[in-house]
């Protein structure tokens, strides 16, 4: 299984995103545009994993304490690719989000995993491989108040890329 730790959004959100994808979509010559189900907030990719390691992933989300978390879009931007760029909604960095991306990360290297330790930069995939004539910049900030984690699968599903929703983590009350 490709598993992925995420944040998944609200409809509101969700359609707010949509806005700014398909802007990007609108302005390019080619793309890969992320389907409406598939936006997420990333807080860690493991790739593949068997049924073992995903219960470790499963048992070190269970171990991470985090409250309410405020995520905040407000920049469209690209990471610059030979072939096309990666286009993305920038999430504004705060602590608790970095403590929450942080504290997963340790937990699932102690379990033995090996999740991607690149330094995070918390984005949504809006399109892959894009060619467009749109440069970056700043929107009206939105987003919403995140109060879960959720464990994803990433599969092909009749030749669509299909995010699945395995496990969740609520927030702890109180």
């Amino acid at each position: 299984m490709r598993l992925f730790i995420a944040i998944n959004f609200s409809d509101a959100t969700r359609a707010r995103l949509l806005a700014l994808r398909d802007r990007l979509r609108d302005k390019s010559s080619r793309g890969n545009f992320s389907a409406e189900d598939n936006l997420h907030l990333t807080l860690v990719f493991l790739g593949e994993c068997d049924q073992r390691q995903a219960a470790a992933v499963k048992k070190a989300m269970d171990a991470v304490c985090f409250g309410p978390i405020e995520i905040s879009i407000g920049r469209v931007g690209r990471f610059k690719r030979d072939g096309g760029d990666i286009w993305w909604a920038g999430a504004k960095e705060s602590k608790a989000l970095t403590d929450l991306q942080r504290g997963l990360t340790e937990k699932l290297i102690a379990a033995g995993l090996s999740p991607d330790t690149r330094p995070y930069s918390p984005h949504i995939t809006l399109g892959r491989e894009v060619v467009t004539v749109e440069k970056p910049y700043d929107c009206e900030p939105f987003g919403e108040t995140a109060s879960a984690i959720d464990l994803m699968k990433s599969e092909r599903v009749a030749g669509k890329l299909t995010y699945t929703a395995i496990y969740t983590k609520e927030h702890q009350k109180g």
